[in-house]
């Protein structure tokens, strides 16, 4: 039952991250059940859903974990501020994940580099990370292997007593948990984004989309509809 319900979680994930269709007229004078589609990353992956603003992606080599409610209130800031948890899957090999190795891509396709440290001391983020201890999303989702997690410490305040590192050594049994930061000096748009992680030997791409009132509204409206289409269309026969 167990490893039912596992699969059934991927396939919700995996019809839930795409952008939402809202209904049209005669959609809605006939009732039609809501569509959504799903993003293609461009490279092999699973993608989830582990709660409204946290997303994850995996595939044989690595797992990343993101939350985005607070970027997902943050339109129009110049800092967007995520919530990331990586490990790696089962017989891989150790792996010290950069900030160089990760990315996030916008809207319009545009792919942003995480900032150094000075970059990220010089902006003004004081507030976001006063706002993150309101707003914030657990990414404590990892895969059964995982008994460790150390933490992600790319970004330190001058007036913290931590140290920050340009790295942190993950393992299978070990996972890495902390925030990210990244300047937008567009401001932070709706639309489809990508945090682009790189492995070794592979790149994962976790999804997420910045929501309109409108279409949060409307996921929240038909999300137990969608969460039972899916139950019923990819429940395993026995």
């Amino acid at each position: 039952m167990r490893h039912k319900n596992a699969l059934l979680a991927v396939l919700v994930g995996l019809l839930l991250l795409g952008p939402i269709a809202g209904p049209t007229a005669a959609g809605a004078q006939t009732q039609e059940k809501p569509a959504v589609k799903i993003p293609e990353p461009g490279v092999p992956q699973i993608m989830t859903m582990e709660g409204r603003y946290v997303r994850a992606a995996y595939n044989n080599e690595g797992y990343v974990i993101l939350g985005y409610q607070l970027a997902n209130a943050s339109v129009g800031g110049e800092w967007m501020l995520l919530e990331i948890g990586a490990t790696l899957m089962q017989k891989v090999p150790d792996y010290k994940l950069t900030r160089e190795a990760i990315t996030l891509t916008t809207p319009d396709g545009t792919e942003v580099p995480l900032p150094t440290l000075e970059e990220f001391r010089n902006g003004k983020t004081q507030a976001l990370q006063g706002q993150a201890r309101v707003i914030k999303d657990s990414v404590n989702y990892f895969p059964p292997w995982v008994s460790d997690v150390s933490r992600i410490a790319f970004y330190v305040d001058l007036d913290h007593p931590g140290k920050a590192w340009d790295f942190v050594e993950i393992s299978p049994m070990r996972a890495g948990m902390g925030r990210l930061y990244f300047n937008l000096p567009g401001g932070i748009q709706y639309g489809q984004h990508w945090l682009n992680v790189k492995f070794e030997k592979s790149l994962v791409r976790v999804p997420f989309k910045i929501l309109t009132k409108e279409e949060a509204k409307y996921l929240d409206k038909n999300y137990k509809e969608i969460s039972k289409q899916v139950k019923e269309a990819f429940q395993p026969k026995k």
